[in-house]
């Protein structure tokens, strides 16, 4: 997402001067990498994360980019301001609401950007969604309706990582619905207000697979070197290649077991959850994401007083496995869109969706543009994400944690309050 595009689109006036890591095996594996794949003949320091201020300070970065795991983020992000860094976080941009508040604090005190990285605005699709309402055709939004699946091969890679705990991700709320609560601030330009939600492990973890009489799927702690994981359906490989130079080799460095069982002991993120959230200009959300079904994609509804977009994405998932990137399949093809315009009182239309290319539906080759070319074209649609409106996305998914375990309503401006004199997303950084 952010290594290759420097190196190899943007190497005329973008310089990639280090990795920071808690592996020296895996910044050697991308040396090395960079060097078969495109010819990179550059150099590129290495330094351990006990380092990061070292880095700085020897090469002088414009920008550091912060891809560490989620809980980590916030970390980063403040060292990297206080050394007077330019930051580009993915997202989402934190997993709690302490992190958050110690974010803003530092980005007040030093005056610095964060930009965050939410490739879903820069989609063709979502972004036509965008247009449709700014037109005003629908007139203005009143409720949203939500539904995300995640299949069996995306979703279930969530339970292998580190992403299934929920200190280190926030959960499935904050790591992957921090995409979705994203669109949907965009889409109706607000900032949200209150979060209730409900949530469960239902399919995951070793007691969901003993209770359905899958047990057996259960009896080893990792898919590597476990004679009884080749039939499992839930298989990693960890062994190809790609997988081996980063994980594999890297484990003892970093501690990072990438192929844990799914339905092993120890898991604490759900993996179906529902929430409603209400909006300060009066809209409001109703948003379902369930992680282990046959297909993947989600839809959308938005109901306005003039009328309703539909809008609906399948597609294959994209994942990193044993034998490098891989697509799965959609049996209603690969990247099957439609969007549907009903007015009041009238016919309803299809509208064309352009084709993007590359990653995310095209959506990474045009944020890659904005981030990293030295005069990126005008956005009319404002995708470009500070540290407010990250922090606006990831704390519905905060707030919602915290619902699911009180079983009480949140107000999100008890955890970090966005700019009190304005309901509009847009005035936010």
């Amino acid at each position: 997402m952010f290594i290759d595009p420097i190196v190899r689109d943007y190497s005329d006036h973008c310089d990639l001067v280090a990795f920071c890591d808690v592996s020296q095996k895996r910044m050697d594996y991308h040396r090395k990498r960079l060097a078969e794949s495109y010819g990179f003949e550059g150099e590129i320091k290495t330094y351990l994360a006990d380092d990061f201020e070292r880095m700085i300070d020897e090469t002088n970065p414009d920008v550091v980019i912060v891809c560490t795991k989620d809980s980590l983020h916030h970390e980063y992000i403040i060292r990297a301001l206080r050394k007077g860094r330019e930051v580009i976080c993915e997202k989402p941009i934190t997993v709690d609401d302490e992190k958050a508040r110690a974010i803003q604090e530092v980005v007040e005190e030093t005056g610095g950007k964060v930009r965050v990285t939410f490739n879903m605005r820069w989609m063709p699709g979502p972004t036509k969604v965008r247009e449709l309402i700014d037109s005003g055709v629908i007139g203005k939004v009143k409720h949203v309706n939500l539904e995300y699946l995640l299949n069996t091969s995306h979703g279930a890679d969530y339970f292998r990582r580190w992403h299934s705990e929920k200190a280190s991700s926030g959960g499935l709320l904050v790591h992957k619905s921090t995409h979705h609560f994203d669109l949907v601030n965009w889409w109706v330009n607000s900032i949200p207000k209150s979060v209730y939600a409900v949530g469960d492990l239902v399919f995951y973890g070793k007691e969901n697979a003993v209770a359905r009489g899958d047990g057996e799927l259960a009896s080893y702690d990792r898919y590597l070197d476990s004679p009884n994981a080749e039939k499992d359906p839930f298989h990693f490989d960890i062994k190809g290649e790609h997988t081996r130079g980063l994980y594999q080799e890297a484990e003892a460095e970093s501690g990072y077991v990438r192929d844990r069982n799914v339905f092993r002991e120890g898991i604490d993120i759900e993996d179906t959850m529902s929430v409603v959230v209400r909006y300060r200009n009066g809209a409001m959300l109703s948003y379902s994401l369930n992680a282990f079904c046959p297909n993947e994609g989600f839809r959308v509804s938005l109901s306005g007083d003039k009328g309703r977009i539909e809008y609906e994405q399948f597609h294959g998932s994209h994942l990193i496995t044993g034998g490098g990137d891989k697509e799965t399949a959609s049996e209603l093809g690969e990247g099957y869109k439609r969007l549907v315009v009903r007015p009041l009182f009238s016919e309803p239309y299809e509208v064309a969706i352009p084709k993007g290319e590359g990653g995310h539906g095209g959506g990474d080759v045009l944020l890659q543009e904005q981030m990293f070319s030295t005069n990126p074209p005008a956005d009319p649609y404002t995708r470009s994400a500070g540290h407010e409106q990250g922090a606006a996305s990831a704390l519905i998914g905060i707030a919602a944690n915290q619902s699911i375990a009180s079983g009480e309503p949140v107000k999100v401006d008890d955890l970090l309050c966005l700019n009190p004199e304005t309901a509009r997303l847009d005035e936010l950084v």
